[in-house]
Parts: C-alpha cells; structure tokens; sequence
C-alpha cells in the first residue's frame, strides 16, 4: 500500500483504498493520479478497459472538490447508465472519510422528474448519459457555468454510440477555462478533433494501448453451425460446474430470444439489452451479483459498467463486427488476479476470424470439441443422483401416494425402477439422439448468411440444464423471477414449462417384469 501514498493522495482516500482491498496502482492510476493532483492542465489518458480508468480520475477529481461551495465543479460524461452508475458509487466509496461530497448519477430510462428533484440540492459532482444531460440541461435542472473539471470516460465508445453532436452541444455548455480529463481505449479520428477543438495542451498518458489482453484467460473456440449454437451453449454450461458467465450476442433480439430459450430449457440466465428499462436492468443485475443467475446474456452496448469480478467465462456466440470488442468482452473475466476463460463460437467459414484476433492481440486460441451427448448425460444423471441424496429425507410423503406407488411397482426390482428413473431423464434431457454438434465441414454453415430469420439465427435445441441451470424448476418452467411460467425481463412472452420433444437421448431400458 505504500505506493499509493505515494501518489499524493489524502490519508482518508488511502484509508479508503486499503479497505476496498487494492494493493498497488495500476499503470494508468500510477501515472495519471499525480499530475491530475498537482497539475490544471487538461490530460488524455489512453488505456484499455479493466485498466482501473475510474479510480485514475475519480480519485483526484474527489481531492479537488471543494464541499464547502455549492455548486457543480464535476461532471463526467459516460456512454451508458450501466458505467454513469458504477462510477457513482465508486465516487461515493472513495469519498467516505471525507467532508460530504455530494454525487449524482442522471441517465435515461429512469424517472426525469426524480433527478431534477435531487438536482435541486446542490451536486458537486454530476455524472450523466450525453442525451439525458442535454435534457436536464433545457429543463434547466442543470447548471454548468461554474463547471471546473469535465471527464469524458470512455470517450470513443461515446462516439461509436452517435453521440458526438450530444458531446459538442454540452461542451459547448461549459467555461472554457475548466478542465478536461478524456479517457479512452482508443484515438480515433473524431476524437482527435474534440482534442484539438476543445483542449489546450493536454498530458498525454498511454498505457496499453496495444489491445494487450489479460495473461490469466484461456482463450478459446469451437466451429458449430448457427442452428446448433443453442444445444452447444447449454453443453458447456453443464461441462462447466459453478460457471458463472456472460454470453455476448449481437443484436438485442438475439439476446432476448438465447435468455427466453435457455430459461424455458431450465438455465438460470436472463438478458440485458437497451430495450429493457432501468429498472429492469437493475433488477437482472442485481440477481446476477448475487448469484441466482449464472449466465447474463448480454449486446457489447449493455455491457459496458459491468463490474463482477468473479465471472469465470466469457462465450461469443457471435463475434463482433468491430474486433477490438474482443478485448472488452473476454477482458470480463479473469479479473482481480482470478484466471477465466473465453470461448468463440464461429461455423466452418469464420475461422479466419479467429487467426484475425490472434495475430491481432498476439495471443493463441485452441480449438475445442463440444462436449458429446452421452457425456453430458453423464454429468447430469451423476448431478441429479448427487441432488437426490442431499434432499431431506424428514420430509414425509403422504401415505396413500406411497401406497400407490408400492402397488404401481411392485413388480419392478431395483435396478428396473432406476432403469425406468434414467430413461426418463434422458427423454426430457432432448440430447438430440447423440448428435456431434461439432462443424467440420470447410465450407461452413451455408444458414450463417441469413438475417431475422427469427429463431433459426441461433438455434434452438437446447439441451435440459445442468451446472448453470436451476434443477427445482424442471417441471415448472420458471421464468427470470423463479416464478414459473415468467419471461425474461423485457418480454411478455411466457418461456416457462417449454414442451419437450420426445426423443431418447441415448438407448432404452427394457424392464424385466416377472
């Protein structure tokens, strides 16, 4: 801990730090927090995602905030709420021993007249979503002219969201002889114009800014057609024991659709997507840091501001069109010094994709089989006898159900009653008749190509659950909530108690009557 106090940084900030468990400074932190102290000049600050940006700025800007006057000296501006939000409360555990620094957090898709009531009360510092701020801004809920310190965090992803009138419009809203603090992953071009219009001489930090990806993840990838990605997701989960993961999609229909097939099959996953409010989203992510989900299902848009560290997979079941996402997505798990991995899905014609990203992070990405049917039969019948022997044995059943389960199988010794018990988890299991779900056709998925074709874009044959899925819920459904019979959050449409086709998963077993 001595080399944050080293930084420059107060007693009570480094007293803050030690309890939130951090060691040393990140590279970004250690070269951005001294100057931002000591320094009124504006600064750039390239470094990847997961670099620690939010402290690197946070915390100087908390230093340089005087309680004592009431009125704005801080605003950040980020791309989603999910971000605007974790910075809020990273401001607010940073500045615990100090005097009250009052923060705010103001973004769409949460209640407009509720944040102008809190704005109402002077806010040291304001962090916004650009269209919300503008709105604020012509209600006049929200005053600028004294602004001292403007941060725009992840500035390029802001741009690549359409916001770049948002930004010049409320730049255009500030003294000029504030501060600006721009920190990014990237430089584009249009970035470069706000920095030449809109700053003076600024620091110039870069750190990372090779896409350098985390040591601690595994990277890797399997070839599936479209139409199987589904059944090949759910082999994984249940490959994995304890997985607790993200599955990154393209559009958000994809995401809605994957988290309603993967609840009604029994998973413990839901979505999050810009078409949910802000109270749906909460709500799913609250679920999911507490771990009654295991899997999110989530666009590169939504998922910007997650901050679970403990996430132990990242899947691609499509990769993005822009491929320095990649870094982003697989830079979800593997954090805190925790290992993690990442796995793509591609079909036979997109494996140039996957020697792309290599040569382009310089890192090597295996090739792996989906697990086959008859070893995931295995994994789950051995999960369900494991269940089964944990139940609690003082619950009674009734006895005129004993009854006439005694008269019913009677007959049946004890491995013809276990035989019947297997065939019928395998017929519910809807393993697909031991397919190989494996894509080692050259040409590939000639379905790849197809756009909106509603379900068949990914598949639907998903398998029955295991490692991420929820066994209570087998016959009732259950949606997002544990209730069964609900959706996912955002759709209407109930995914509970999906009917099952009735295939045999693997072979029969004949009884013996006698």
């Amino acid at each position: 801990m001595g080399k944050f106090t080293k930084l420059g940084l107060s007693e009570e900030i480094v007293r803050v730090i030690t309890e939130m468990g951090f060691e040393e400074p990140t590279e970004i932190q250690q070269a951005a927090i001294p100057r931002l102290l000591a320094e009124d000049r504006d600064m750039i600050g390239l470094a990847q995602t997961g670099t620690g940006k939010t402290a690197a700025f946070g915390l100087p800007l908390i230093e340089r905030i005087d309680s004592s006057e009431k009125f704005t000296q801080g605003l950040i501006l980020a791309p989603t709420r999910e971000l605007g939000k974790q910075i809020a409360e990273q401001l607010n555990l940073f500045s615990k021993y100090l005097t009250k620094i009052n923060v705010l957090a103001v973004y769409g898709g949460a209640s407009i007249m509720d944040q102008i009531k809190a704005l109402r009360k002077p806010q040291h510092i304001i962090i916004a979503t650009p269209g919300r701020l503008i709105d604020l801004i012509k209600r006049k809920a929200v005053h600028l002219d004294e602004l001292r310190f403007l941060v725009l965090d992840e500035a390029d992803e802001m741009l690549n969201m359409g916001f770049k009138d948002e930004l010049e419009k409320i730049l255009s809203y500030t003294p000029e002889e504030k501060l600006t603090w721009l920190f990014s992953a990237t430089m584009p071009n249009h970035i470069k114009k706000i920095v030449k219009t809109y700053m003076e001489d600024p620091i110039d930090i870069r750190v990372n800014t090779k896409q350098e990806i985390n040591k601690n993840i595994t990277h890797l990838y399997t070839k599936v057609r479209n139409k199987d990605k589904m059944e090949a997701l759910t082999r994984f989960i249940d490959i994995y024991e304890d997985i607790k993961g993200v599955v990154f999609c393209r559009t958000r229909q994809d995401t809605q659709r994957l988290a309603e097939d993967l609840l009604s099959k029994g998973y413990r996953a839901d979505a999050i997507h810009g078409d949910l409010s802000q109270a749906q989203r909460e709500r799913v992510m609250k679920r999911f840091k507490k771990g009654e989900l295991a899997m999110l299902i989530a666009t590169d848009v939504a998922a910007r501001g997650i901050d679970v560290n403990d996430l132990s997979h990242v899947f691609h079941h499509s990769l993005p069109d822009d491929d320095s996402y990649f870094t982003h997505r697989s830079g979800r798990t593997a954090r805190a010094g925790k290992k993690g991995t990442s796995i793509i899905f591609v079909n036979g014609n997109e494996e140039y994709k996957v020697r792309r990203i290599e040569k382009m992070l310089d890192i090597k990405v295996e090739k792996i089989e989906i697990p086959d049917s008859q070893e995931i039969a295995r994994i789950r019948i051995k999960r369900w006898a494991e269940k089964m022997l944990d139940e609690d044995t003082k619950i009674r059943v009734p006895e005129d159900m004993l009854a006439q389960a005694y008269l019913l199988l009677a007959d049946l010794d004890k491995e013809e009653i276990i035989g019947h018990f297997l065939n019928a988890m395998m017929r519910n299991m809807n393993l697909g008749a031991s397919k190989d779900l494996n894509d080692n056709s050259k040409g590939g998925d000639r379905s790849s190509g197809r756009r909106g074709g509603g379900r068949g874009s990914y598949g639907r044959r998903g398998g029955s659950g295991g490692g991420g899925r929820d066994r209570n819920r087998r016959r009732s459904g259950g949606g997002a909530s544990g209730r069964g019979g609900r959706s996912s959050e955002g759709s209407r449409r109930s995914s509970g108690g999906s009917s099952r086709r009735k295939s045999s998963g693997g072979g029969s077993y004949k009884s013996k009557r006698r």
